[in-house]
């Protein structure tokens, strides 16, 4: 994987929780409007270095959006690596004020039916099939149907993962880790939410690649989010307060890839600057006192309007 990917959250549906999304958007959020917007930051990822893409079944038309870009710039599979989830449907109607705007079931059943929906889109590209933010309260580590149905994927070549969210994230790795049955892990770590930062260490020590989302915290750790002590730093370095978030998180000698969630081609370009800063270990203890507790990480953002 580059060590840059791009999630398509942002970019497949008409509405989504990072800050001032629908700023981004702008007025005209129709399929055709969003899918050209999806190829402009696509062709920016891929000039920029970008080889990883991460999609999912829930993100609206990622998926459709993706595969339409795939084929007219005829990439042959194996010459980017695609990743998508399944676990979470659709709801949103292409409506921003949805709500809910999705519906998660972990059942064998959904990852059947997903599984051959995602493989329709993206089967000669798809490399990696991840669980959409599995829980230990959800019982799908546990679930025998599921174990078996993604083993015999991952025996058919198409590596397969966990994604995790909330405030338990760190106890899932641990148990995901145990198991030894999966190939990657995907969590949020952040310079407010470092939880994670111990397992995911143990899932890259015990040979899973670990793909980190929400870097810039949902726009938190942008200039978005008015985060003065990110800001200074910036100035300092001569870039963006986001692009020092990923380079925090690209420091991290655990972290195989860490996405970007651009939906504008200055977004992501932006965000790849983090590949040209030099992290220090000063600088990660000028920027330590930004971590938050858990619990109020995730309650903000459970907070944070869909625009």
């Amino acid at each position: 994987m580059s060590a840059i990917g791009l999630g398509l959250a942002a970019l497949g549906r008409p509405g989504y929780l990072n800050l001032d999304h629908g700023v981004d958007l702008g007025s005209d959020r129709s399929v055709a409007a969003l899918e050209r917007r999806t190829h402009a930051v696509l062709d920016a990822a891929y000039e920029g270095g970008v080889r990883y893409f991460d999609a999912a079944r829930s993100y609206g038309r990622a998926e459709q959006f993706l595969a339409s870009w795939l084929s007219a710039r005829e990439l042959a599979p194996g010459s980017v690596e695609v990743g998508s989830k399944w676990g979470y449907t659709y709801t949103a109607g292409w409506r921003v004020d949805a709500d809910p705007p999705e519906v998660k079931d972990l059942s064998v059943e959904t990852l059947r039916r997903q599984l051959a929906e995602t493989r329709a889109l993206l089967g000669p590209w798809l490399s990696l099939y991840q669980i959409h933010s599995a829980t230990l309260t959800s019982g799908v580590l546990e679930d025998r149907a599921v174990m078996e149905e993604l083993e015999r994927l991952r025996a058919n070549g198409v590596a397969v993962g966990v994604t995790v969210t909330g405030a338990e994230q760190a106890e899932t790795i641990e148990r995901v880790v145990g198991l030894a049955a999966f190939d990657s892990v995907q969590a949020t770590f952040n310079l407010l939410e470092r939880s994670t930062e111990p397992p995911l260490e143990r899932a890259h020590a015990a040979g899973m690649r670990v793909i980190v989302k929400e870097a810039v915290a949902n726009g938190r750790l942008t200039a978005r989010g008015t985060c003065r002590p990110l800001e200074r730093v910036a100035e300092r370095l001569g870039t963006t307060p986001d692009a020092v978030a990923i380079a925090a998180v690209l420091a991290r000698p655990w972290t195989d890839v860490a996405l970007s969630g651009a939906a504008t081609p200055e977004q992501l370009r932006s965000n790849l600057a983090a590949l040209t800063l030099d992290w220090s270990a000063e600088l990660d203890g000028e920027l330590a006192d930004l971590s938050e507790p858990s619990e109020r990480y995730w309650s903000t953002r459970s907070e944070l309007r869909w625009t």
